[in-house]
């Protein structure tokens, strides 16, 4: 399953936060300067909009703190928990200029990886078993994040990034300069103990590839009865083999997947389509 998965460092967060703060120019907002007065107060509540599973709670929270310290965030959901229209995740209260400055930072991280986590947990529910993983398709800068989104909804992880494990794929098979399984052959001889993931479009490939020592193998766009059959003929010659599915499955065609008896399927519209999970910040002046 490639490195051991960590959660993302309060440093890791802090930066990302800081740059998606400066990317927002969050301590330069013209409009509330012309018109919020300096010394206003505010109470505000996130709220959830629609039905899912929330993660990025501690961004959204740093977002707040890291624009004006003195602002006061009351924390009443965790990550990996399931909310409901109208549900409260957190109150904030502080200076109104504050608190308008980070809004949108701190919902663009909970939305994206609130979606995220939400788009898994959906996947894991139609997956019946089935193992689900994300892919390498993340949003630039937001992997660690993202990848930490899919835990918090029930998935796990494919590799992280390139030096993690080895997955040979159409594009080296055509240009190691050897045969299928000859390059299947050298890769697993020289992984290091690192896992050896092969990509394979046919079940005569497949077969090649698990002679041939590979870890798993990714069985690349079978749909239907053509998937049913190759997993049967590969059980049968490799009882241990580690099957996987990819290429485009969705919550309908997710359950089929279990009903043919593949260990796990990789999914890279976790991450790369997630849709946001709607989630408001509603505002109320205080005396203060």
């Amino acid at each position: 399953m490639g490195m051991s998965a960590s959660n993302p460092t309060p440093a890791q967060i802090s930066e990302l936060v800081s740059l998606a703060l400066a990317e927002d120019f969050a301590h330069q907002d013209s409009t509330s300067l012309a018109v919020v007065p300096e010394g206003a107060q505010c109470q505000a509540q996130m709220v959830a909009r629609a039905d899912g599973v929330v993660a990025g709670i501690d961004f959204a929270v740093e977002a707040f703190k890291q624009c004006d310290p003195s602002i006061t965030v009351q924390v009443l959901i965790v990550d990996g928990e399931r909310v409901g229209v109208d549900d409260v995740l957190m109150f904030v209260c502080g200076s109104a200029r504050s608190v308008l400055g980070a809004e949108r930072v701190a919902l663009n991280f909970l939305q994206q990886l609130s979606g995220v986590a939400t788009a898994t947990s959906l996947a894991v529910a139609a997956a019946n078993g089935v193992t689900v993983l994300d892919t390498r398709k993340t949003v630039p800068g937001l992997r660690d994040a993202q990848k930490y989104a899919v835990r918090v909804g029930g998935g796990q992880n494919q590799r992280r990034d390139l030096r993690d494990e080895l997955l040979l794929k159409e594009n080296h098979f055509s240009l190691s300069g050897l045969d299928y399984a000859a390059t299947v052959k050298q890769a697993v001889t020289s992984a290091d103990d690192k896992i050896v993931g092969i990509e394979a479009e046919t079940i005569e490939q497949a077969r090649a590839a698990l002679a041939k020592g590979a870890s798993y193998v990714l069985l690349d766009n079978f749909h239907g009865i053509h998937l049913v059959a190759a997993v049967a003929a590969l059980r049968k010659e490799f009882p241990k083999a580690i099957l996987e599915a990819s290429g485009g499955y969705t919550l309908e065609t997710l359950p089929a997947l279990a009903e043919a008896g593949v260990d796990r399927v990789s999914m890279g519209a976790l991450t790369h389509s997630a849709s946001a999970l709607d989630v408001s910040l509603l505002l109320n002046p205080t005396d203060d």
